[in-house]
């Protein structure tokens, strides 16, 4: 027997991790490490969490088709997603505000997801500027996501400085125009954007700083703010943050100012992906931002084949929202998602460890992925389709908050 990828075989020989294995006990890691308004902020969703509970009982619907009398041997997980090679067709999705799971926040995620072959699509409300996630991870395969703001100059500032610190791509946030109600937020009074946390990316940006008023750009790895100036740049962050109409037209607005692919994330609906296919969209990201905006949403992974239909193999559509263990994401790929991206997991991966947290988290994901492609009968990701699944009764709902 060979254990996948020889993670399972350290494992064993290292006599244990210090990392917990399951989704649940990270966790349990995660929250008795961070203060429970950190915690709070990354594993909360909107209302009552209805959509984050639906988001991850709909993967429980599929059962994957075991196959034997297999050749297992030479299985390759990569992939390449719009001209971005991938060890595992698992991407860093753009999660914002890491600096309250670990100090060293998106860096220490960029260098993990470098070693692990796979993308970081860095969020906007990064802790840390771009330049600087970019350069900690020289080699790194990295995309931007690209939250709109409402203010043309500081857009285009944004999209140049993240070609020119060399992401590949820019993935439009379509799925936060209105902010979410979230619950435990309120519950804990705590607004980490109200505290400076989570517009690195902003105060490191000229035309930012001149909207508010906070005085010429800083150095590069010197203190981003003064005390003083947190109010205002938190203020004009909060005004500015996304515009508030966009429409599929607007891309071509978007695509005369770069030459990087553009993908629009937050697709549900199959009508809306045919007009972005047609709008001129280069790839869609099926999301419902992880639950955290719409409460009693539709599960994302029910939206998937809608989508996958509707689009047709013209551009590639990618999964987001609820995935947790390598044979979820299998299930996706399968219902026709060329990748998928993970949230959370990879923040509590960097509350519990740092760096080493997030590629614990990466080499579980790849290991099961890859030993779940052998044992339903494939050498790659590209073979499976919906033949591979067999659907199973709804399990009891989850709880929910």
């Amino acid at each position: 027997m060979s254990y996948t990828g020889g993670y399972q075989s350290q494992v064993f020989a290292d006599g244990g991790s210090p990392f917990p294995f399951t989704v649940q006990g990270l966790v349990d890691a995660a929250r008795d490490i961070l203060p429970r308004p950190h915690f709070d902020y990354i594993a909360g969703g909107a209302g009552r969490e209805r959509t984050v509970v639906a988001n991850e009982d709909a993967f429980a619907r599929w059962g994957l088709n075991y196959r034997i009398l297999r050749d297992g041997t030479g299985c390759d997980p990569s992939c390449t997603v719009l001209g971005t090679p991938m060890s595992v067709p698992v991407m860093l999705a753009p999660a914002g505000v890491a600096d309250l799971a670990h100090p060293e926040a998106e860096r220490a995620a960029a260098r993990a997801a470098a070693d692990a072959g796979v993308v970081q699509v860095l969020s906007s409300a990064t802790s840390t500027s771009l330049e600087e996630v970019a350069a900690a991870a020289p080699r790194g395969r990295r995309w931007f996501q690209f939250a709109w703001p409402d203010d043309e100059k500081l857009a285009r500032s944004l999209v140049e400085r993240a070609e020119n610190a060399g992401y590949t791509a820019l993935v439009l946030q379509g799925d936060c125009h209105v902010a979410g109600w979230r619950t435990r937020e309120l519950d804990s009074g705590f607004f980490p954007f109200r505290h400076g946390h989570g517009i690195g990316n902003y105060v490191f940006d000229p035309r930012f700083r001149e909207l508010a008023g906070i005085g010429a750009r800083p150095v590069p790895g010197g203190a981003a703010l003064e005390p003083a100036e947190v109010p205002a740049a938190a203020a004009t962050w909060n005004r500015l943050y996304t515009r508030p109409a966009l429409r599929p037209g607007d891309l071509a607005l978007l695509r005369s100012w770069t030459e990087l692919p553009v993908v629009v994330k937050g697709v549900c609906r199959p009508d809306e992906a045919a007009l972005l296919v047609d709008a001129g969209a280069d790839g869609l990201v099926v999301s419902n931002h992880g639950g955290r905006q719409l409460d009693s949403g539709t599960a994302a992974l029910d939206c998937l084949p809608g989508v996958v239909e509707a689009v047709a193999g013209r551009l590639p559509v990618l999964f987001d929202s609820g995935v947790r263990t390598g044979t979820d994401v299998l299930i996706a790929l399968a219902l026709g998602a060329s990748a998928v991206m993970i949230g959370r997991p990879w923040l509590y991966g960097l509350a519990v460890g740092g760096q080493d947290g997030v590629a614990h988290v990466l080499r579980c994901l790849e290991s099961e992925f890859t030993g779940a492609l052998a044992l339903t009968g494939h050498r790659g990701p590209g073979t499976l389709s919906p033949a591979d699944l067999t659907p199973v009764p709804a399990p009891t709902p989850g709880r929910t908050r």
